[in-house]
């Protein structure tokens, strides 16, 4: 039995920066090795989502384009 956390975070409708910001939170909460996943419509979080994983030290496994968004699997670093 695995004790990783899998959390989906809606943030559909929120524009730049809050994406980003509001995932950061949310990823700070978590553990090593959970897994967040973010739906979000804001065109920029393509980019900015990855550079934030990037940055923070965390795993981008799946971008996937869904209707009128994108949706992000990310692993939280050590």
């Amino acid at each position: 039995m695995s004790d990783t956390a899998e959390v989906i975070y809606d943030l559909r409708g929120l524009k730049c920066p809050l994406p980003v910001l509001r995932s950061r939170k949310k990823l700070a909460a978590l553990k090593a090795g959970d897994v967040l996943t973010v739906e979000t419509t804001d065109p920029l979080a393509v980019i900015d989502i990855a550079h934030m994983c990037n940055e923070d030290g965390h795993s981008l496994v799946e971008t996937v384009a869904v209707g009128k968004g994108h949706r992000f699997r990310i692993v939280k670093g050590a």
